[in-house]
Order: structure tokens, then sequence, then C-alpha cells
């Protein structure tokens, strides 16, 4: 296949506009399973808007495997923050769907708000096409013991994360609010990183 039409990144490429981009994300519980119509009814309001997917077989009329790409969470959509944040709450609160901002404490009042860089690493994480990765409820990923950890070669390099062990293989584990997400990678390929606060 010819690379002449190939372009090459320039510094307004949008990945470099991406990572520029210091918005920070929502994480929204649904209490009904209409995760595509919130998406919808999120971007005709012009705000972006993310779903984990990730690949599921079934069995076709004709008792064949296909994969199909399904939510990994039904009752979880995350949103970013691009609308000032009394929009944003008139949004979630008005619409015909019923939805509410994860906060940083069960019982409080203050949305957590998930920073830009991280939201970055845990899409790019949840990508369906990466084998080897692993979905976790929060809770599962709360109970995981790890170090801090930066991936310094490899496929995963530049991603931060916990470096936990399950099964005797390691894994990069990225938490946000509502769930976490696991990949398999070589402990030789990380070093010990602590996130700025």
């Amino acid at each position: 296949m010819p690379e002449d039409n190939v372009s090459q990144p320039t510094s307004q490429s949008p990945a470099s506009t991406e990572a520029d981009d210091k918005t920070p994300w929502y994480a929204i519980r649904l209490f009904s399973n209409c995760q595509n119509k919130v998406d919808e009814y999120f971007k005709e309001h012009g705000v972006e808007s993310f779903i984990p997917m990730q690949y599921r077989v079934y069995e076709d009329e004709n008792g064949k495997p296909k994969r199909k790409l399904k939510p990994v969470v039904s009752n979880l959509i995350f949103v970013k923050k691009s609308l000032p944040q009394a929009d944003m709450m008139h949004l979630v609160s008005q619409g015909q769907f019923k939805m509410s901002v994860i906060t940083k404490e069960r019982s409080g009042r203050d949305y957590y708000e998930i920073p830009a860089k991280q939201m970055r690493e845990f899409k790019a994480m949840c990508n369906p096409e990466i084998e080897m990765r692993k979905f976790l409820s929060a809770e599962q990923a709360k109970l995981k013991v790890g170090t801090p950890v930066l991936v310094c070669h490899g496929p995963l390099k530049g991603l931060t994360g916990r470096l936990v062990r399950q099964s005797h293989k390691y894994y990069l584990l990225k938490e946000v609010p509502g769930m976490g997400v696991m990949l398999k990678v070589s402990r030789w390929c990380c070093q010990p990183f602590e996130e700025s606060k």
C-alpha cells in the first residue's frame, strides 16, 4: 500500500490539541438502561461523552460466533465538562433521563472531576482492540494493592497507574469514578511514579 498520502502530525494535529486540553470530565451514573439515548442527548447539546466498550461474543441465527461491541457497564457514562458547571448540572437534572454526577464522597455535594490526562489515559486503555485487558468495578479496583508507576517502555509507554499482580501476571490499573481497567504489562517496563496532587 503506498504511503505517499500519509499525513505527518503537526503542532496543530488533533492528538496534540487533545494533549493540551485540560478540561476535566464527570462520571455520571444512570438509573435506567438508556446509555445510547443519554449519549445522543449530551451530543445534541454539544457535550462530548464516552462509554467504555468491549467485544462480546454471541451466536448468530446460524450458530456461528460473532463479535459485537457492547458497553462494559450499562449504567455509567463519562462527559466532558465543556460547559460551565451550572449549565452542566442543568443538563443532568432537566433532561428526560434520571441520572446523577458521581461525587467525591457518597454523602457529599462536591462533584468528582476527572483530570483530562487521567481521562485520556483511561480512554486509551479502554480501546476494545487491546487484548489482555480486564474491567473492574470501583469496589474491586479499590481492593487492589499496587505501586503507582509510569510505563517507560513498550506499547503502553507514557501511561501511569498502579502496578498490580494477579494470577502471577502484572497489570497496569487505572481507576476512575465508577470503574477501573487493567492492562497486562511487564513490570520491567515500569518505574515508580508519584503523581502531583
